[in-house]
């Protein structure tokens, strides 16, 4: 709860008690705190509530709103000497009070300890005593005073840390946890201050409890379902864990984080966004009202080590026949899609593949958020841009494909393709860009033909299904499909060409499958081999021959 003082231009004052939040600030008439005057906007401010404590957010007003004296955009966290100036208003706001709040953090510690022991009646007084230490519920409310607690110590020194690097920053606002853990005499002489001060500091200028699963390499994708509810994958299989946010305001806090150095956006107006983390691994984030239990991410995390062919071979998914195959291919620049569904490694296999083009070739990458590790010194990467908050800036995947072909690429590598860019993808593909390399979702090699029609169709382009199954007959030289089996491993389990068009059906034979537990050949050898041998090229056609356990 809040308690406002307004105070008018003729020196008269007036208080306000808030419990409804957002509480707006303007001249409408559902305002909770109504202002008069032709300066006021409708709707002028809002205070929010946040993880330690509350918010003051302009809402683009004309003549702004201005908190001790500087105009402001936001303004966190709002304290008791704050002075908010507003169209010739003074507003002041008075939080609630210490003593209730340490009061409160007592009794959530009591209850979580009670939680932890409930169960351990069995166990000897200080085992229980160590559970009831290790119950990290217990330390959330601990844990959102601290965060308080470093807010207002900064901004009562009035330390500017824009002007600190990452690793200045992290170590200033460590060293000024450590230093209010010791001084906080409320808290509880068994709870671990340092553990405290680590996970509040990796809330506080990181992802919070994500970062320790992100140094996990066995972890392979995280997924929070709600503040308290994280889910990881490893080795294919789903586990829960303990960790947990403070509440959903410190879940905006990191996915604002992940999305604010790429120039993208996540609010009411546009509430879901793909993005990225510096190592490359992918982020979905959905924020309500789509996402109903509160906001909710989805970090599907790659290798830091740069898988290399034989990685591949070794770890069983693919065989060494169909390596030295698709080495062949990417050499001799046919045009390769890799399909499957999500989840079933087509990124990492493109990335390898990629990473097979000779290095005295210009490669330009297209995606729609940057996760290909290309090792080429001649490259060009893009990304593609959402548009701003006005509608505006909008830079589709289809609109760098089309400005890739000005670029002079010897290869184009798209990271997927997912709706119209597939026209300007085979258009490429069939009209000198031999070698290029994308990405299709689908069930099958059969399916990626069906899935290339819609996509083109997409691309609101009135041209006959014939015409479309003959780009792709032309265009598309091998389908390498891809995926994830019961047991949670990725497999490579089928390589077919795309031989040519029969009427209306395009044609393809296969090459190699993953059947009843083992790579195989399947006798065909690839109709492009035997071109190039005829024009001098020594290839190996056994591997067609060849089976592999």
């Amino acid at each position: 709860m809040l308690t406002i003082t307004v105070e008018s231009g003729d020196g008269s004052l007036r208080n306000l008690r808030i419990d409804r939040f957002p509480a707006r600030i303007g001249r409408r008439v559902d305002s909770a705190v109504q202002l008069q005057g032709w300066r006021v906007a409708r709707v002028h401010a809002e205070i929010v509530r946040i993880e330690h404590g509350f918010k003051l957010v302009d809402r683009g007003s004309l003549g702004g709103t201005w908190v001790n004296g500087e105009r402001i955009a936001e303004h966190a966290p709002l304290a008791d000497d704050d002075e908010i100036e507003i169209a010739g208003y003074r507003v002041r706001v008075h939080p609630t009070g210490e003593r209730a709040l340490h009061e409160t953090l007592r009794v959530e510690y009591a209850a979580g300890a009670q939680r932890a022991q409930s169960g351990a009646s069995s166990l000897q007084a200080d085992e229980a005593q160590r559970l009831a230490m290790a119950d990290s519920d217990s330390l959330v409310p601990w844990r959102r005073l601290l965060h308080r607690r470093l807010l207002a110590t900064i901004d009562l020194r009035r330390q500017d840390i824009r002007q600190l690097s990452a690793e200045q920053l992290r170590a200033e606002i460590e060293a000024l946890l450590r230093e209010i853990a010791r001084g906080e005499r409320g808290l509880p002489e068994h709870v671990d201050r340092d553990r405290l001060a680590r996970e509040v500091l990796d809330e506080a200028i990181g992802l919070g409890p994500l970062e320790p699963l992100l140094c996990d390499e066995t972890v392979t994708e995280i997924m929070v379902n709600a503040p308290d509810e994280i889910f990881v994958e490893r080795n294919g299989r789903l586990e829960a864990t303990e960790a947990s946010f403070t509440g959903e305001d410190a879940v905006r806090a990191a996915i604002d984080r992940i999305v604010a150095p790429l120039g993208r956006r996540i609010d009411e107006s546009s509430p879901m966004v793909d993005a990225r983390l510096p190592d490359g691994s992918r982020v979905n984030a959905v924020i309500p009202p789509l996402a109903v239990r509160g906001p909710a991410i989805t970090i599907r995390r790659f290798n830091r080590r740069l898988f290399s062919p034989t990685d591949l071979v070794a770890n069983g998914s693919l065989s060494q026949p169909m390596l030295e195959f698709l080495g062949v291919c990417v050499r001799s620049r046919r045009n390769l899609v890799v399909s499957g569904g999500t989840g079933s490694g087509k990124t990492t296999l493109l990335n390898l593949l990629s990473n097979l083009i000779e290095a005295d070739q210009r490669v330009v990458t297209i995606e729609d958020a940057a996760e290909l590790r290309l090792a080429h010194a001649h490259r060009v990467t893009l990304e593609a841009r959402p548009a701003n908050a006005e509608g505006r800036g909008l830079v589709t995947i289809r609109d760098l494909v089309r400005n890739a072909l000005r670029m002079r690429p010897d290869r184009i590598v798209v990271g997927e393709c997912r709706g119209g860019e597939a026209l300007d993808m085979l258009q490429a593909m069939n009209t000198g860009h031999d070698g290029s390399l994308t990405t299709v979702h689908a069930n099958s090699p059969r399916d990626v033909v069906s899935r290339l029609e819609t996509m083109v169709l997409m691309a609101d382009v009135d041209m006959p299904v014939a015409a479309i199954r003959e780009q792709i007959a032309a265009a598309v030289d091998v389908i390498v499909h891809q995926a994830r089996l019961a047991d949670g491993r990725r497999r490579v389990v089928e390589i077919v060409e795309v031989t040519g068009l029969e009427g209306t059906r395009v044609l393809m034979q296969p090459l190699f499958r993953f059947t009843a537990g083992r790579f195989v050949a399947c006798g065909n050898v690839a109709q492009f081999y035997e071109r190039r041998r005829e024009d001098g090229e020594v290839l190996d056609l056994a591997i067609f021959r060849a089976e592999e356990s």
